[in-house]
């Protein structure tokens, strides 16, 4: 299991996914003509006088954790692909729900947002996932023509 590269891009992913969950990804500023300068900075369990950012919270948990579980289906290279294939679905939704928050900040509390380097996490999630699951069906390619040979 630990042998196969597809295995080390997911721990990657979970390792990455984990640190996602502790470091914030937007940051929040009243604006220069406000009376009293504000700075919050968001994470995915919050940060902001907004509430409602469980979407977020939610996407960042499930990353890792969808990450996590498909390392131990192995054997079962066909499931495995198809959950590498939602997991990139939810890091591309991690960015919508991003956008959705940003947005709903700037209309109720009329603030500029400035996005921090960690929101690039499921970015690189999402490009370690789709390259482990290149490899996962070339293993099962691999597997298809051998049985094609016996």
């Amino acid at each position: 299991m630990i042998q196969r590269i597809q295995t080390i891009y997911l721990l990657v992913v979970v390792a990455l996914g984990i640190t996602l969950l502790f470091m914030p990804v937007l940051q929040l500023v009243t604006p220069e003509e406000a009376a009293e300068l504000q700075v919050w900075e968001v994470s995915a369990f919050g940060g902001a006088p907004l509430e409602g950012i469980w979407g977020l919270a939610l996407t960042t948990v499930l990353i890792p954790l969808l990450a996590l579980v498909d390392i131990f289906l192995y054997r079962r290279r066909i499931l495995q692909a198809r959950l590498n294939i939602f997991l990139v679905m939810l890091c591309l939704g991690w960015y919508g729900v991003l956008a959705i928050y940003v947005w709903l900040a700037k209309l109720s509390l009329s603030v500029d947002w400035h996005i921090l380097p960690w929101a690039a996490i499921p970015l690189i999630c999402m490009v370690l996932t789709l390259m482990a699951t290149r490899r996962i069906l070339k293993d099962e390619a691999l597997v298809r023509a051998a049985d094609r040979i016996r």
